[in-house]
């Protein structure tokens, strides 16, 4: 029998992770009975003792916030995917006990939007211009052709959203969040915004409208992502982003192909029983 594998998810709150109901079930669906993952509630103080602290069977990481700037510094190097976004939600250690850094949210909402059909549109809005909406900027360069709008309350937001948007290739333009009903009228709307943030917006859904991507998994569904899917159109969630970002992640720390379907049946489990269902 090989030796024992570890891997793990780190953040500050940690306690609401789906993460390891996900990768557990793929090494039970890989036959990786060595294999184990945890969630530890890690802040940006403990990280650099905590990393410091593995041996070699340690594997692999996933971070969630406050921790994917934070981890940087810490590692040997990093994939232009994550520098593209000064972002690591994933790190591998090699055998020889080096620290390598990548970013699964990005690829993982360009596959997430792959399989509802969605490969290319000429124009995106995006809701929101925090952490996330970076990594929805890098995921755009890949699907949109033309524009993106991002609606935002301050105008220091509007200035992240610019460099960011300079920095990834994107052409962004600005628009106030009180005009936010017209970011509904897009090809594609991407939500980055905290739970509750949309929730004024659900009547304002066109008869019409593209494809909303909402990056939020609990409370599910949003009301807007309700009212998007009984207007009879797409809807990606944030269970869809979590599920394929997670996909990568196994992918890259076991070296096998990692059972799609298998993970997404226990990350919808794993919800369905946190919420009652």
């Amino acid at each position: 029998m090989s030796a024992p594998r570890r891997a793990a998810v780190l953040g500050s709150p940690i306690a609401h992770s789906l993460s390891p109901a996900l990768h557990r079930a793929a090494y039970a669906e890989l036959g990786l009975e060595n294999w184990s993952y945890e969630r530890f509630d890690v802040d940006e103080a403990a990280l650099p003792g905590f990393v410091e602290g593995l041996d070699s069977s340690w594997a692999g990481l996933s971070l969630t916030m406050p921790l994917k700037r934070a981890i940087i510094p810490l590692l040997d190097s990093v994939s232009d995917t994550a520098a593209s976004v000064e972002a690591v939600n994933t790190v591998v250690f090699t055998e020889d006990g080096r620290r390598l850094g990548d970013n699964t949210d990005i690829p993982g909402m360009v596959a997430a939007l792959d399989e509802r059909g969605v490969e290319k549109v000429e124009s995106a809005a995006v809701l929101g211009a925090g952490a996330t909406a970076s990594s929805a900027l890098a995921a755009l360069s890949v699907v949109c052709a033309g524009p993106v709008t991002a609606y935002v309350r301050s105008a220091a937001r509007a200035d992240e959203m610019r460099g960011w948007g300079e920095r990834l290739g994107v052409d962004v333009r600005i628009a106030d969040w009180a005009e936010a009903a017209e970011a509904l009228r897009a090809p594609l709307v991407i939500a980055t915004t905290p739970a509750g943030t949309t929730d004024t917006l659900a009547d304002a859904v066109p008869t019409a409208p593209g494809t909303l991507f909402d990056v939020l998994y609990e409370p599910w569904p949003t009301a807007l992502a309700a009212r998007w899917s009984a207007a009879g159109a797409a809807v990606v969630g944030g269970l869809d982003l979590l599920i394929h970002q997670a996909v990568l992640q196994v992918e890259q720390m076991t070296g096998r192909d990692a059972p799609l379907a298998v993970m997404r049946a226990a990350g919808e489990q794993a919800l369905a029983a946190r919420e009652g269902r």
